[in-house]
C-alpha cells in the first residue's frame, strides 16, 4: 500500500525540485555555470524517473545532509539512498510542480538556490507543498549538492503592500439625517492578499444600491488595484494613489445598462473612527455628471 505523504516524499519532491528547473529564474553568475546546473539537472530528472536511488543519492557530496522541514537530518550519500530507495518503494507516479525563486552565486564555486515544489499524488489529494533552500558546490567541474533544507510552504501575502488601508478594516455607516444611510464593511480575505469592501445605500429597509470591492496589489504596475461589482450587474475596476492619509481611486467600469462611466473617488481617514467619500470627474459615455455629495462615515463598535 502507498505511503501517505510524508517526509520521504518531501525529500525527492525538494530535490527534483531544485533541479528541475526551465530558465532558473533570478538567476545571478555565469551562463556556462548556470546551464552546467541546469544540465546537471536534467539528468537527475531522467534518474528519478528510473527510480534509481543510487543515482540520486550521486548527485550529493560524499558528505553532503538533507534536512527536513520536521528536524529529520540525513548526512551522507548512503543514508540518502535509503531514502529514496523507501520512497520509491512507498510511491508510484507522483508529479511535481516547480517554481524556483533564485539561484545565486555566493563565489564561483559556491550557489544557492531558493523556490518552492507541489508533489502531487496518484489518488489526486491535495499537493504537498515545500519551500527549499539548497547549496551547490563545484567540485573537480562539477556542480554537486552539499545541502538541502526543506521548510513549511506559506502561502505568500500581499499584506503588508495593503498595510495603508489596513485602518478601514470594520464596519462604518452614515448619520442617516438625510433619510439614505450608507454602509461600508471592510474586512481582509484569507491569506490577507486582498481587502473586501462592501459598500450599500438603504432608505428604511430598502436597499438603493450595492457593491463589492476586491482590494489588492498590482506587481506589474507596482500599485493598489480594485475590482469592482455592482449589486446590480454592472463591474469596474480602479487604480488607487496614496498621498498621506488620502487615498485617490480612479475608476472605469461598465453599467448594467451597457454605459461606460467614470469617476474619481477620495476616500480620507479623519481620524482612526472617521472617515470621507466622495465621487468627483464623474462621466457617463463621456458626457460630464456633477460631483457626488461627500459622505460622512463613522466606524461602527
Amino acid at each position: 500500500m502507498r505511503t501517505r505523504l510524508s517526509w520521504w516524499l518531501a525529500l525527492p519532491a525538494l530535490v527534483l525540485g531544485l533541479f528541475a528547473l526551465s530558465g532558473l529564474a533570478g538567476s545571478q553568475g555565469d551562463n556556462k555555470d548556470i546551464d552546467a546546473i541546469q544540465k546537471r539537472g536534467e539528468a537527475f530528472v531522467e534518474s528519478f524517473h528510473k527510480g534509481d536511488a543510487k543515482a540520486l543519492a550521486g548527485f550529493w557530496t560524499a558528505d553532503g545532509d538533507y534536512t527536513s522541514q520536521t528536524g529529520l537530518h540525513l548526512k551522507g550519500r548512503e543514508a540518502i539512498e535509503k531514502a529514496f530507495e523507501a520512497f520509491f518503494a512507498e510511491n508510484k507516479g507522483v508529479k511535481l510542480r516547480i517554481n524556483s525563486d533564485s539561484l545565486r552565486f555566493v563565489t564561483p564555486d559556491v550557489a544557492i538556490e531558493d523556490g518552492t515544489t507541489e508533489v502531487f499524488s496518484v489518488d489526486g489529494g491535495p499537493p504537498n507543498r515545500s519551500r527549499y533552500s539548497n547549496v551547490h558546490v563545484k567540485k573537480d567541474g562539477q556542480w554537486l549538492l552539499s545541502s538541502v533544507h526543506d521548510s513549511a510552504f506559506t502561502p505568500p501575502s500581499n499584506e503588508e503592500k495593503l498595510n495603508g488601508l489596513a485602518w478601514t478594516v470594520g464596519d462604518w455607516a452614515s448619520n442617516g439625517d438625510k433619510g439614505n444611510v450608507e454602509r461600508l464593511s471592510v474586512a481582509w480575505a484569507e491569506n490577507e492578499s486582498f481587502l473586501i469592501a462592501a459598500f450599500s445605500t438603504s432608505f428604511g429597509n430598502d436597499t438603493l444600491g450595492s457593491a463589492t470591492q476586491w482590494i489588492g496589489w498590482d506587481p506589474n504596475e507596482k500599485r493598489v488595484r480594485s475590482w469592482i461589482f455592482d449589486g446590480a450587474g454592472g463591474f469596474g475596476e480602479g487604480a488607487w494613489t496614496r498621498d498621506g492619509k488620502q487615498w485617490t481611486v480612479k475608476t472605469s467600469s461598465i453599467r448594467e445598462d451597457g454605459k461606460k462611466a467614470t469617476a474619481t473617488y477620495v476616500v480620507t481617514q479623519v481620524d482612526a473612527n472617521n472617515l470621507t467619500l466622495q465621487a468627483k470627474d464623474r462621466t457617463e459615455d463621456g458626457k460630464a455628471l456633477p460631483d457626488g455629495p461627500g459622505i460622512q462615515l463613522k466606524r461602527v463598535n
